[in-house]
Formats: structure tokens, C-alpha cells, sequence
């Protein structure tokens, strides 16, 4: 897929020596966080709105969204002159809300969970004649987010022994096994990882039928669907799909592994009482906000895969080959984080 054919940016493929050690094998980031607005949603929803602009049918473009879907959709429709709303769930950051707003889109707070907000967008695109652009569950997005597959086929020395991936509804998981297959590489093994609480694939491929869940529990909001889409699900029976959950608590020390040096050095740096010590805090500070340094507790579950040592456990089992060819980590990102909304997920998580 080409640049035309959307908003994204083709984003490092970053080699990770601390992760390769700790399982043995070469561990490569695709750092989705590199994307303009900090996640793996533009790809998806930049090529549909796009595809709704050139219809030249629409009145705008209305999107629920937790945040990064919201984002990506406000961030595509300002770039092609549409008029686009966001409804968000209460749990959303207002850190996301603010930053939707930046980007000229009329944004608007219904319901706690996403399911909530999504009635509403739907509501309102019958009543204001706008075009649904779904977070997750529509074709247009799983081929916008295919391009990441055929990224890593451009830039890996050969195919992966593995690829793990977050799953919230299952647009990435959809786009990632769309791209295996126009790739040849359908029989790569995916690990699709979730948080306690926001679980609904995994719940749905233990109970092998689509399973809604009755609330949303986990604070890791990005993955807050209460049921995955229909093609994730029948996708999730392929043999070489894994399913695995982690706690909210191993997803935080993710995160907070994953940036280790850069929290010591802010640590560090904080314990300093001179104008010039407080001057480089704010430094990184504004660093790490607006360049999306740090990745969201979503991500984090991802991150699990490794850190909380899901990887070496599924080896063990016999579930994943041992050795591993090179594994891939999808860094999905997400604009909704910062300094201050870790900080708050580090007291809310470890009260």
C-alpha cells in the first residue's frame, strides 16, 4: 500500500537488545508510536476517510472512539476539509478530548464504555446524514492497517517467527492477518494480548462464540470494547492464533520497563533543587508529551508478552517454537498518554 492511499508514515523497525535477551531470539519494535498522531490508527482510518472524501457523498464524518480511533479520524478529515465528530466515553483522558479539539473536531462526552459512545455516533449519522468511520470493525480499516505487514516484509531479512499484537475490538489483529496472507505468511503465529477486564477476544476464543462483555473493568481504556468484531473472531480460530491475557499491574510494568531509562534519568533529574536542573525536567517533560516518548497501558499488554514472560511460558507448553525465529512486537502506540496520565495510572493501579 502506498502513502497515497492514506495518512500514515512508514515507522521504524527498531531492533530491541534488552527484549532480545531476556527470550533468547531477535526481538524487533514496530513503533506504530511514530505515526502523526501517535498511533496505528491512522493507517486504518486515513485510508477510509479517505475513500469517503473521494465519494464526495458525505456531510462529515462522526467516529466513537476512547481516543486513538478519534484522533486518527480528526487528524484525516481536517487534512480533507470534512467536518468530523468524536464521541467519546467518560473514561476518556482529557488530555484526548483537548487534543481532538486541537484538530477542529467538534467532540462530544456520552455513556462510560465505548459501546455507550458508539450508539450515540450512530444515532447521530442517521440524524445529521455523516458517515460512520468505525474504530475497528469495517474493511476499509482492516486494509489500511494491512500496510504494516507489508512494511515488515520490506524491511525484515525474512519472515518473523512471531508477531504480537493488542487487541481491543480486533481492527489491528484483522488488518495484521489480512496482510499475512496477501504476504504468504499465514502460517506466522500471532499472540493477540489483552487485559483483564477488557478481554472480549479471548473470552469469545475460550467460549468459541462471540461473548459481549458486561462491563468494562481494565484501565487500559484503548482496549475497552465490550465484544470483538465478527472477522476477529474468525480469524482468532486459525491454528496459529494465541490468545493471552494480562493483569492492568503487569501492562503498567510494561510500560514502565520499556521506558526504564528515560523514567530514571526524570528521577533523577527531579532530585535536583538549581534552575537549570528544573529547566531540563520541563524539557523532557514536553519531550515525552509531544512526541508520544511514552506508550499507553493498552500497548503495555503487548509489552507483557515479553516482560511478564508469556513468550518463555508458550514456549515451554510447546505453543510457540523454542528456538524462535525473530519475534515482532507491534508498539501500537497511542496519543492519550503522558507523564501525568502514568502517573495517575501508576496510583489508580497500585492503590
Amino acid at each position: 500500500m502506498s502513502k497515497q492511499n492514506g495518512f500514515h508514515v512508514v515507522t521504524p523497525l527498531l531492533e530491541s537488545t534488552g527484549m532480545s535477551k531476556r527470550i533468547g531470539t531477535t526481538v524487533y519494535l514496530k513503533m506504530e508510536s511514530s505515526q502523526p498522531t501517535g498511533s496505528f490508527k491512522i493507517r486504518g482510518i486515513g485510508y477510509m476517510c479517505q475513500n469517503v472524501a473521494n465519494s464526495k457523498k458525505s456531510k462529515g464524518v462522526v467516529c466513537s472512539s476512547g481516543g486513538n480511533a478519534g484522533m486518527a479520524t480528526a487528524y484525516a478529515a481536517r487534512k480533507l476539509n470534512l467536518p468530523a465528530t468524536i464521541v467519546l466515553p467518560s473514561s476518556t483522558p482529557q488530555l484526548v478530548a483537548q487534543k481532538l479539539k486541537d484538530q477542529g473536531a467538534t467532540v462530544k462526552v456520552v455513556g462510560k464504555v465505548w459501546d455507550d459512545a458508539n450508539a450515540e455516533a450512530l444515532r447521530l449519522a442517521e440524524s445529521e446524514d455523516l458517515t460512520v468511520i468505525h474504530p475497528f470493525n469495517h474493511p476499509l480499516v482492516w486494509k489500511g492497517h494491512s500496510s504494516i505487514v507489508h512494511e515488515l516484509n520490506a524491511s525484515l531479512p525474512s519472515k518473523p517467527g512471531a508477531i504480537v499484537v493488542s487487541v481491543g475490538g480486533g481492527g489491528l489483529f484483522c488488518g495484521i492477518m489480512e496482510g499475512l496472507d496477501e504476504m504468504g505468511w499465514g502460517d506466522v503465529p500471532i499472540l493477540c494480548m489483552e487485559t483483564v477486564g477488557a478481554d472480549c477476544l479471548n473470552v469469545a476464543w475460550k467460549a468459541r462464540d462471540l461473548v459481549t462483555l458486561p462491563d468494562i473493568t481494565s484501565e487500559a481504556t484503548c482496549l475497552g470494547a465490550k465484544t470483538a468484531c465478527r472477522q476477529a473472531f474468525e480469524y482468532s480460530k486459525r491454528p496459529n492464533v494465541i490468545s493471552e491475557v494480562v493483569t492492568d499491574l503487569q501492562a503498567l510494568e510494561a510500560v514502565e520497563l520499556f521506558l526504564g531509562k528515560f523514567i530514571s534519568v526524570i528521577k533523577a533529574i527531579k532530585q535536583l533543587n538549581n534552575n537549570k536542573a528544573c529547566y531540563a525536567v520541563d524539557c523532557c517533560v514536553l519531550y515525552s508529551d509531544e512526541e508520544r516518548v511514552l506508550v499507553e497501558l493498552a500497548c503495555g499488554a503487548s509489552l507483557a508478552a515479553v516482560y511478564s514472560g508469556v513468550i518463555q511460558r508458550l514456549q515451554e507448553e510447546g505453543r510457540l517454537p523454542k528456538p524462535l525465529d525473530s519475534l515482532v512486537m507491534i508498539v501500537c502506540g497511542g496519543g492519550s498518554m503522558n507523564l501525568a496520565q502514568l502517573q495517575h495510572l501508576q496510583a489508580v493501579i497500585r492503590k
